[in-house]
């Protein structure tokens, strides 16, 4: 049995205002989370997920007690999580391979919770809004379909995506939430930005960037933040696109323009800087093949530790 509401399966073939309807809770639940304003979660004991990036960990971690991740417009922020074990995966999804990132963050968290006799898997989907391409909605269908398709009983809990996320000002829709966070100890989903996405957030950005698939940055084991080792060639019309204005970029590098965070175009200019300042990170980067590793010190912030100490 696959994905279940009160229960019973989710019918997918009928639309997903149907559901809603079938389901009220889950409005009224998607309402109580768009009216928190998000909280500014600063980086001690914070685990940021970029873009097709995923990170799972349980309430035993002594480093990592809250994932999160933000600038999501057309995106959706998904968390699954065991009620059993703990065990919490937070992942950003853009909707480039649904069905392959659903199975790993299943696995990821099965991995935690498979000696875990009672409990069962929940999800939580937040992000996207009304978009012109509907790009949104068929990100929430994907996604639907994906967990539906598991071998796992998984509880659909949280629904605050698309049109229970979308606002409208002046006829131009936008998502209310952009991002959110979840405590691993206590479960708490809440909407959220954060000052600080790093380290490396150039360098994650630039492995989305080329079309990266989703990756797994955290070994919650030794409670290290991995970052790479990342390979890709020369960016096809890097110097192109940073002669470009900022109305160019946004129109052209995002999925909806008018629905972008304010910071959007300068992000993708530092990002495409840093490509074209590391045209080969093979050589430039990582050298030894090896990743950047990183570990929380003692004030709760990351700090980079050599590979050949650990």
């Amino acid at each position: 049995m696959p994905l279940l509401l009160n229960g019973a399966r989710v019918d997918l073939a009928r639309p997903i205002g149907d559901m809603i309807r079938a389901h009220p809770y889950l409005e009224e639940k998607a309402k109580l989370l768009r009216s928190q304003p998000a909280q500014i979660v600063e980086p001690k004991g914070l685990l940021y997920v970029q873009q097709r990036e995923f990170a799972v960990t349980t309430p035993k971690d002594g480093s990592v007690s809250i994932l999160g991740s933000d600038d999501a417009t057309t995106c959706h922020i998904v968390v699954l999580r065991h009620t059993g074990s703990g065990a919490t995966c937070l992942t950003h999804c853009d909707g480039s391979d649904t069905e392959a990132e659903v199975s790993l963050i299943m696995s990821a968290v099965k991995s935690f919770s498979n000696s875990t006799g009672c409990g069962r898997l929940e999800v939580h989907l937040v992000g996207g809004f009304n978009d012109d391409r509907q790009l949104s909605q068929k990100l929430t269908n994907q996604l639907l379909r994906a967990f539906d398709l598991q071998p796992e009983d998984v509880h659909l809990v949280t629904f605050c995506v698309t049109e229970l996320n979308d606002r409208e000002e002046q006829d131009i829709h936008f998502p209310v939430i952009y991002g959110i966070a979840v405590n691993v100890k206590t479960a708490e989903i809440f909407p959220a930005t954060f000052p600080e996405k790093g380290p490396d957030e150039d360098l994650r950005s630039a492995h989305v960037l080329t079309g990266a698939p989703l990756t797994n940055i955290y070994d919650a084991k030794t409670e290290q933040l991995r970052i790479g080792p990342y390979f890709w060639g020369p960016f096809p019309h890097v110097d192109f696109w940073l002669e470009q204005d900022d109305a160019q970029i946004l129109q052209n590098l995002s999925t909806s323009p008018l629905a972008e965070p304010p910071h959007f175009v300068s992000h993708i200019r530092s990002t495409l800087t840093f490509l074209k300042e590391h045209p080969f990170p093979s050589r430039s980067l990582f050298p030894d093949r090896k990743p950047r590793i990183y570990k929380k010190n003692e004030e709760g912030l990351w700090e980079q530790v050599c590979s050949d100490k650990i």
